[in-house]
């Protein structure tokens, strides 16, 4: 199993910041998942009843995110982080795309939380994981663009194995070559925030979510943490 790594750099530019890594291995994406859909049809349901509405760019932890995307130059505007871009596709549309039962899983938790979450199929990743900055050489294929090749900017942070970037602006969207489908058996769930002085409880809670939605799926899982204080952890 790789080990995910937070560069120097990054812990001393965002000292904040806290990744809950929850991991998942047997998992099994073509039987049925009940407790993620009535966890996708809740959040909708209470969406259109007006009882709830995601986080936008107004919210402290969305707002977050975009001040850190735009100390690495990224317009946060144009380039949403994960969690902002699918908190407004929510509202938009009232529903939230159904992908398969893992994805779905890390969606309804992001949402639900106003966290950044993103995924890895181990199976597909090549060596260590490392969040770092890009130095422009890296190459990067967005997810559902498999005929796309991207160079990240120097500068601008990123996941990265020994293949290439997994996730470009920090949690922006993920690689193809990683994606996870409803064959992926070992996945690496990332929940994410910037101020864990102020969300580190809710980081936990969202991690602990996910892992009850993934638990009755899958062979074994387990939660990991990672930030400055701990910039290492292996899965």
């Amino acid at each position: 199993m790789p080990a995910f790594r937070i560069a120097p750099a990054v812990a001393d530019a965002f000292p904040g910041t806290l990744v809950a890594l929850v991991t998942a291995t047997g998992l099994r994406g073509h039987e049925p998942w009940p407790h993620t859909a009535a966890a996708l049809a809740e959040l909708e349901q209470r969406l259109a009843d007006g009882t709830w509405r995601p986080a936008d760019e107004t919210d402290p932890r969305i707002e977050a995110w975009h001040t850190a995307y735009r100390a690495f130059g990224t317009n946060p505007r144009r380039v949403r982080p994960s969690v902002d871009a699918l908190g407004r596709r929510l509202a938009k549309q009232g529903s939230l795309p159904r992908i398969n039962p893992a994805v779905d899983s890390y969606n309804a938790v992001s949402v639900r939380h106003g966290l950044p979450a993103g995924a890895f199929d181990l199976d597909r990743v090549t060596g260590d994981v490392d969040i770092r900055y890009a130095d422009g050489t890296e190459s990067f294929t967005p997810l559902g663009e498999p005929g796309t090749v991207e160079h990240p900017r120097p500068g601008e942070i990123v996941y990265a194995d020994a293949a290439g970037v997994l996730t470009r602006h920090w949690n922006h969207r993920d690689a193809h070559r990683t994606r996870v489908t409803a064959d992926s058996a070992r996945v690496a769930f990332l929940l994410e925030t910037l101020h864990a002085d102020r969300d580190a409880g809710l980081l936990k809670t969202a991690a602990e979510e996910l892992q009850g939605l993934l638990a009755p799926h899958a062979g074994q899982t387990a939660v990991h943490l990672l930030g400055p204080a701990q910039p290492r952890a292996s899965v």
